[in-house]
């Protein structure tokens, strides 16, 4: 049992890899024992089991969660001249995924309670070369997407959700990546199903996108040697499909794990200067990032990192401050509620098993510093 004077990481993977080493090594081994490094078998039924976790019909494995939301904004068919409108607070990856298809990234407000695209403001975006919406997921708590559904119905828009963060998150019982036309996840190792480096895929109930994407993901091939269109090498190898094949049926409970230790901030923090997250009516959340907001962000951060507690900001700027977008279209101009929060956002230690001693921990840590600042 750890110290309460231990140091609290912001996310610990080396247990979790401890753990799990005596099945992910012999998955491992098996595939070097073959050599099937490319596209191996573990690839595919990877895809069939993640397609049925996610209920969707199909789920093709491409290199990177940056890779997914490309290939699939191209698979539904957006290119150069189009737009695409997506969340101004999202980490650079989803709008250089919109920016690399030729498109233009139009930016839209959030909301102030759930950090989530602001519906309201999306038909202020839309223009006559809208093509797509990526709603973000962020944090790992599905946006409003009845909303957006209606949106996207009524203008005649593509769906492509970003749920990178959001593996195994609810919308009203359906699973987040669902929900959409193509839904992208991210396999980085510190995700809530992570690989053993780089990976991602997208999920989707459509066949003709599905095979779009396979052919967008292996150089156009469906036959070696036959390129039947200009693609990529974007693949997810064999050896991280076997790490996810043994991690995918702990990714319920690990979800839960993280949703228990979200309530036991809630309960401890209840009183704290903090606002802290909310989950709204429907949603299940995942907690991917359990992200509050402080007046003084700097003073406590700076504090509890003297506590040996780490934390992180995500994401530290908007953006529309990135330099590729710095003169980007934005609704309302300047995405007021996004540049507010990010000078005051900052996210605590959330992992599974995180213990109950570390969350008390940072908890008194935070009442101590607001006790001192009064």
């Amino acid at each position: 049992m750890k110290a309460l004077t231990d140091p609290v990481p912001f996310v610990d993977l080396k247990t979790q890899c401890q753990e799990l080493t005596p099945e992910i090594m012999p998955a491992i081994e098996d595939v070097i024992r073959r050599a099937a490094f490319i596209l191996g078998a573990e690839v595919d039924e990877f895809e069939e089991k993640f397609a049925d976790y996610c209920d969707s019909s199909y789920c093709v494995s491409v290199a990177s969660g940056t890779d997914a939301i490309h290939l699939a904004l191209r698979a539904v068919g957006v290119g150069p001249g189009d737009e695409v409108i997506t969340a101004g607070n999202s980490f650079v990856a989803t709008t250089f995924a919109i920016s690399h298809t030729g498109a233009t990234p139009v930016l839209v407000d959030i909301n102030e309670s759930d950090h989530n695209l602001n519906v309201d403001l999306i038909e202020q975006a839309i223009s006559p070369r809208t093509k797509a919406i990526v709603p973000v997921h962020l944090y790992g708590q599905p946006g409003n997407m009845k909303a957006i559904q209606e949106i996207a119905e009524k203008h005649g828009l593509k769906i492509v959700e970003d749920a990178c963060q959001a593996h195994g998150s609810e919308y009203f019982g359906k699973r987040a990546g669902g929900l959409g036309d193509a839904g992208c996840f991210s396999f980085y190792p510190g995700k809530n199903l992570g690989a053993f480096g780089d990976g991602g895929a997208v999920v989707t109930k459509d066949p003709e996108i599905a095979e779009r994407l396979r052919l967008l993901r292996n150089y156009g091939q469906r036959e070696k040697n036959v390129h039947s269109m200009l693609a990529f090498n974007s693949r997810l190898d064999t050896l991280q499909a076997a790490i996810l094949l043994v991690k995918l049926p702990y990714l319920d409970d690990w979800n839960n794990q993280r949703r228990k230790a979200a309530a036991q901030y809630h309960r401890q923090l209840a009183d704290s200067d903090l606002v802290l997250p909310t989950e709204n009516e429907g949603s299940r959340h995942v907690y991917h990032l359990f992200v509050v907001k402080h007046p003084r962000r700097k003073q406590l951060m700076d504090y509890l990192n003297k506590q040996q507690i780490s934390c992180g900001i995500h994401y530290p700027s908007p953006l529309n401050q990135a330099t590729p977008y710095l003169n980007i279209q934005s609704a309302p101009h300047g995405l007021p509620v996004c540049t507010e929060l990010a000078d005051q956002i900052f996210s605590l230690p959330m992992f599974p098993g995180i213990t109950s001693s570390q969350i008390q921990r940072v908890s008194d840590a935070i009442q101590s510093f607001d006790a001192s600042v009064k």
